[in-house]
């Protein structure tokens, strides 16, 4: 007889109310998806209404400030304010007049910017967010004014569809499309026809597989009687290499001309473009961000304020509130659901508001000098201070500054931006790894084209700064700001 033992086990498991997911999951969108997401909750919750002005039901009953207010709540960490969230709902029967319609109030104006073309819908996205064409558009118009069978056609839109940001074709053939998008297969001819042509559309020089490709085409594209470009086409095609090792006596050397002939020949390939994709103007991510905070400066000192025309303004529909209140009928349970998500919607509306306020308003107070003397003068920085500061969980300021943007005469910077791990300094204190990266792009704007700085020669100077860093840190963020080794940077 088989004999069954039990055992009891006992472990500690954290979580999260359905109140509080909905306030995490707002925090951590960016403005615009936030903007979408109370948008769509008004849309089909019938308690909620668009609103800028007077106090919606829940906050007159409670005692809170209204949506537009949100900035001023005190203290609207999700993670510490679901208690008070649950004493709140006992409030929901009690009794709320309702607003008088003000007609000399201004129009909703929770989208941005304020000022609106009335010949536009109300939610117009143009009327911030500036159109600009892609590449991939661009060639794909200029596509349709040639008579092209209809297989040809499709072969050609594969291929301008796979050309990367930079303008290269990248991906192999037997990657561009899958097998059963055509019948007979395509063979490689077939391919090799459909990329020349796209290569002739193109601005010159998209389209390559590669620099090579990409240098040759735009010289093929050049007047036949431009100074240099034989040779320069010669360089491309037979010695690309000692080309981008500036080499100019090797090259000389071995095509058997003066150096003057290879000085007017390599300024020439010199003056193409490597990444010719970026001649269709890319589209800047920035055209697309709103700011949740503005940086003014008060006095000597830099605070934070948030954007409230950028924030969406809800509130609580009181004409629906009122009627369901004196309803009798049985089954109020779906509507009395609703109306809970409103209200709850209405709070972490406040919540994340403040929160991100907050945090904004902490980092600042950290990073003076970077808005008064730029990155160089960037304090390493770390989520765990400004937690420990607003009594936050560290994720919750994570979350906080995720996609989270603020604008001020420096430019527009993501809170993320403000965290920077620290270097150590001969003299025992710290700098931030963005303050390196800002000191290297200094010397390199300043050195020498004739003799530009090494790696090496980086390291030196940053330690006769007192920051102590090695080659390879050096050539690291020399990396990151996309500036060339010393050789490639050496003027002919």
């Amino acid at each position: 007889m088989t004999q069954m033992s039990y055992e009891l086990l006992t472990k500690q498991q954290t979580s999260l109310t359905p109140r509080l997911q909905q306030s995490v999951k707002l925090l951590q969108m960016s403005t615009l998806d936030f903007t979408k997401e109370v948008a769509q909750a008004i849309a089909n919750n019938p308690f909620l209404e668009d609103g800028e002005d007077g106090a919606s039901e829940e906050h007159a009953d409670a005692g809170q400030p209204a949506a537009k207010d949100a900035g001023h709540v005190k203290n609207a960490d999700p993670e510490s304010s679901e208690h008070a969230a649950a004493e709140a709902e006992g409030d929901r029967d009690a009794q709320a007049a309702e607003p008088a319609f003000d007609e000399s109030a201004s129009t909703y104006s929770g989208d941005y910017p304020v000022r609106r073309d009335p010949d536009l819908p109300d939610t117009d996205v143009g009327q911030w967010a500036q159109h600009q064409t892609s590449m991939q558009e661009s060639l794909l118009t200029d596509l349709c004014a040639y008579p092209l069978s209809e297989r040809d056609r499709l072969l050609a839109e594969y291929i301008i569809e796979a050309i990367d940001e930079d303008g290269y074709l990248r991906l192999p053939f037997s990657d561009l499309a899958p097998a059963s998008a055509f019948s007979p297969p395509v063979d490689d001819k077939e391919w090799e026809a459909a990329l020349r042509l796209v290569q002739q559309v193109a601005t010159p020089g998209l389209g390559a597989r590669n620099l090579q490709e990409c240098l040759t085409l735009q010289l093929r594209a050049l007047d036949e009687d431009t100074p240099g470009k034989q040779l320069a086409g010669r360089i491309v095609s037979e010695h690309i290499d000692k080309l981008g090792r500036c080499d100019y006596a090797g090259l000389a050397r071995a095509l058997d001309c003066s150096a003057e002939d290879i000085q007017r020949a390599t300024l020439l390939i010199r003056n193409l473009e490597p990444h010719p994709g970026r001649r269709y103007g890319a589209i800047d991510p920035s055209c697309y961000v709103v700011p949740d905070v503005i940086v003014r400066k008060v006095g000597k000192l830099w605070v934070a304020v948030s954007n409230e025309s950028a924030m969406p303004h809800a509130r609580l529909n009181t004409v629906y509130a009122k009627l369901f209140r004196e309803s009798r009928y049985e089954d109020r349970s779906l509507m009395a659901q609703a109306l809970q998500e409103a209200r709850w919607l209405l709070r972490s509306l406040e919540q994340r508001s403040s929160t991100i306020q907050r945090v904004a308003q902490a980092i600042v107070a950290r990073q003076q000098t970077f808005f008064d003397y730029g990155e160089i003068a960037l304090r390493p920085l770390m989520l765990s201070e400004i937690a420990e500061e607003l009594g936050m969980h560290e994720s919750t300021v994570s979350r906080a500054t995720s996609h989270k943007y603020l604008s001020s005469p420096r430019g527009l910077f993501e809170f993320k931006h403000f965290f920077s791990r620290e270097l150590a300094t001969s003299s025992g204190g710290t700098c931030s790894a963005v303050a390196v990266r800002a000191l290297i792009q200094e010397m390199i704007d300043e050195e020498n084209p004739k003799e530009p700085l090494s790696d090496v020669t980086l390291a030196r100077k940053l330690a006769r700064e007192g920051v102590v860093v090695a080659r390879r840190t050096v050539s690291k963020y020399r990396a990151q700001i996309k500036y060339p080794p010393a050789e490639l940077r050496r003027a002919p």
